[in-house]
């Protein structure tokens, strides 16, 4: 912003996200826990709209957790090529570089320093590249770093709830607002949650879904201006008023 503020050049901003998934007891746990497996770390959760956060109703906690745990491990950690083809068994690749590896490996430093419970992985091997092995912390503190703040890295917060209210207020809880999910069958419970969410997209039984006919864009410090649909059209266009005076 400042090098563009010196010739009043229009930016459009994404910082980030801390996307949370609210799932209520109405689903299905043995299609939703496995397809959201897939959502969470795809590209090692190097996605601003990456669910970071995943607040599961308490009647199905257990349940959701395990069945989320069982995908886990079905997926392989690898590169994706060898012998200069792809492999098709990879289903995670490593962090992009350096310096986002370094600073997720903070996260599972803290492992062991805060008592954080490992449902899955928890661990980084030694390795010649950037791999991570996809790791799920159960029920942190909602006050820890892994809660707080966006790791853009294969870890993963699962908290429990049990009020509609609380859990929308800990959703919200965050600085950011780029994205998050409901998930549920009831419809109108669906749209009770989203409506209250504080985030600039909001999808039901999916997420990080983005049409170019509709805006993106993120609420609090997740960005400024918009991108796609007629807002985000508009934000490259001049507006002009025309006057006419008949007499």
């Amino acid at each position: 912003m400042e090098s563009a503020s010196k010739s009043l050049k229009r930016v459009t901003l994404e910082l980030g996200g801390n996307d949370a998934a609210i799932i209520t007891k109405n689903i299905d746990v043995a299609t939703i826990a496995p397809a959201l497996a897939g959502v969470i770390f795809s590209h090692s959760s190097q996605v601003c709209l990456a669910i970071k956060r995943l607040y599961v109703h308490e009647s199905i906690f257990e349940e959701f957790r395990d069945a989320l745990v069982a995908a886990v491990k079905t997926f392989k950690l690898g590169e994706g090529v060898g012998e200069g083809e792809n492999d098709p068994t990879v289903t995670i690749g490593p962090v992009q570089n350096e310096m986002q590896y370094e600073r997720v490996k903070g996260f599972f430093n803290d492992i062991e320093k805060e008592g954080w419970k490992v449902a899955v992985g928890g661990k980084i091997d030694e390795s010649p590249g950037y791999f991570i092995n996809p790791t799920i912390i159960d029920r942190p503190k909602e006050d820890s770093r892994i809660v707080v703040e966006e790791p853009f890295g294969p870890i993963l917060p699962i908290l429990s709830w049990s009020d509609e209210d609380d859990v929308i207020a800990r959703a919200n809880n965050t600085r950011m607002g780029l994205g998050g999910s409901v998930w549920t069958t009831d419809l109108v419970e669906a749209r009770r949650i989203a409506e209250q969410m504080e985030a600039g997209s909001v999808w039901v039984n999916s997420h990080m879904e983005v049409t170019p006919n509709y805006p993106f864009g993120g609420q609090k410090d997740s960005g400024i201006g918009y991108e796609n649909g007629l807002g985000g059209v508009k934000a490259y266009c001049n507006v002009q008023t025309l006057y006419l005076k008949k007499k």
